[in-house]
């Protein structure tokens, strides 16, 4: 799998944006130390990384932050999203810019209701986070739960998308 990466700039911080020829494929946030994700990345697939830019991906990411774009048109490279867990992902594409659902209710629509825990470690392993929306699945009780980029950004993305609902 050879892959390109790229870092762009956001309110958020920089973000790292890994294609594959087939689509994004990975999103990774400041905290994650983009060294050791390109270094899995690599090691995982006996490619070396290519830097390139990412114009569509990085234009989109702008645009949504601006809050000009409700949803994303890239194409996504889901090959490293498996089983239940890649299920939960590509059901987080299901929930609506401004909207939210508790972990117990994405586990309902994907017609396992006892699986609350094993949604949230689909969402916890989300490789496309914003793009694939993790941030808007939140705890029964309405609290945050957790974020691969950190409860402020979860945060931070919520009060974005209610600001231009």
């Amino acid at each position: 799998m050879p892959f390109r990466w790229s870092t762009t700039s956001t309110p958020i911080g920089d973000l790292l944006l890994v294609a594959t020829q087939d689509g994004l494929a990975r999103v990774a946030f400041e905290c994650e130390d983009f060294d050791a994700v390109l270094r899995a990345l690599q090691d995982g697939s006996g490619e070396h990384a290519a830097q390139h830019d990412a114009p569509e991906a990085e234009a989109q990411l702008a645009e949504y932050f601006a809050g000009e774009r409700r949803q994303f048109d890239i194409a996504l490279d889901w090959r490293l999203a498996t089983g239940f867990r890649g299920a939960v992902q590509r059901a987080l594409c299901g929930i609506d810019y401004g909207r939210t659902q508790s972990y117990s209710e994405l586990a309902r629509r994907l017609g396992n209701p006892k699986a609350v825990r094993a949604v949230g470690s689909g969402c916890a392993t989300n490789l496309l986070p914003i793009v694939v929306p993790c941030h808007r699945v939140l705890r029964s009780d309405g609290s945050l739960g957790g974020y691969r980029g950190g409860l402020s950004i979860k945060q931070h993305l919520l009060d974005l998308e209610a600001a231009h609902v």
